[in-house]
């Protein structure tokens, strides 16, 4: 049985000062509250250090946003691996789609950031997912197979281990669309399927994949309930701790 995993994407949202007010309201919320979901923040990389400061003693993660592909080297406004690592990082999304719509990373770049980041020791959670036009094309099933083949390049079976999957269809996202259960759930298991054709049946099984797009504790329920939806990755509504783990009590 896959754990749920409720990350949450602060995007470019909170100073440092918000940062410690919103990670204060979260550990209140988990301290009152019961769910058996994994929680994961993701704040911006301006935060993390005392993010990870302030989350020694819980059980919630701690990821950032991005990183890049190199080490070291003269790569202004890039962060690597290694830095997230030491200032207490365990997971990094990589991927979204506004890295990829925004600032044009390609499916070949985002392969090579998540093998630098297992490399490294960090847990990507590697996201896909087709916008608005690609889906009334009737093209969502093949970008999303593009998107997940060409990102897990050279990953092997044992590294799927500490890879989780976002689906997140671009159209959802901050939107406040949102795919039914039933769309969700049917992408879901295609994902699973392409899994299964690369790394075989047991990877496919173990490994989470996370939905997201416009995720609220009022329809978290009925989408998480979903055979093959193991979590949310979510946006807007990780801002406010209520709502962050309204989700995760909802999760099921």
């Amino acid at each position: 049985m896959r754990r749920k995993v409720i990350a949450g994407n602060w995007k470019m949202n909170n100073d440092l000062n918000g940062a410690i007010n919103l990670i204060s309201g979260i550990k209140q919320e988990v301290a009152v509250k019961k769910f058996d979901a994994k929680l994961i923040i993701c704040p911006p990389f301006t935060s993390l250090e005392t993010a990870h400061e302030l989350l020694k003693g819980s059980n919630i993660g701690l990821g950032a946003q991005n990183m890049y592909f190199e080490e070291s080297g003269a790569f202004t406004g890039e962060i690597s691996a290694s830095m997230l690592k030491s200032v207490g990082c365990e997971y990094v999304i990589l991927g979204h789609s506004e890295r990829r719509t925004i600032f044009g990373e390609t499916d070949e770049i985002i392969n090579k950031k998540i093998k630098k980041a297992l490399l490294a020791g960090l847990k990507p959670i590697f996201c896909v997912g087709e916008t608005l036009d690609e889906r009334e094309a009737g093209a969502a099933f093949d970008v999303v197979k593009r998107q997940v083949k060409n990102g897990l390049v050279d990953v092997s079976a044992d590294e799927m281990a500490s890879v989780i999957i976002a689906y997140e269809p671009v159209w959802a996202i901050g939107t406040g669309k949102v795919a039914t259960p039933a769309q969700a759930q049917e992408v879901h298991a295609f994902i699973r399927a392409e899994l299964t054709s690369l790394f075989g049946e047991k990877v496919a099984e173990e490994t989470v994949i996370q939905y997201g797009g416009s995720v609220k504790p009022e329809n978290a329920g009925e989408l998480l309930g979903q055979k093959d939806i193991d979590g949310a990755l979510v946006g807007g509504a990780c801002l406010k701790a209520d709502s962050f783990i309204g989700i995760a009590v909802n999760a099921g």
